[in-house]
């Protein structure tokens, strides 16, 4: 993969997970992400530290995804209170 598709793919993820953020109301964690500091913007960074941005970025949006999922589960096998 070229640096300038790498670039794009980074870039349409952090939209990915802002939108998942709008959708849930939640954050994503992702602390390697951010300890990296590279950014879709940041073009100036190799190829190298994009690659890495972006298995970190992926990485953290699909463990939330599937916390969501799991708590919406749990939610759902909750069997109402009897009145």
């Amino acid at each position: 993969m070229k640096k300038q598709e790498l670039i794009h793919l980074h870039g349409l993820l952090a939209q990915v997970e802002s939108h998942f953020e709008e959708r849930t109301g939640g954050s994503v964690e992702h602390e390697e992400y951010s300890r990296l500091g590279v950014r879709p913007t940041s073009i100036h960074k190799s190829k190298t530290d994009h690659k890495a941005a972006v298995f970190a970025l992926a990485d953290g949006i699909t463990s939330e995804m599937t916390d969501t999922v799991e708590q919406e589960k749990e939610q759902e096998q909750v069997p109402a209170a009897a009145d």
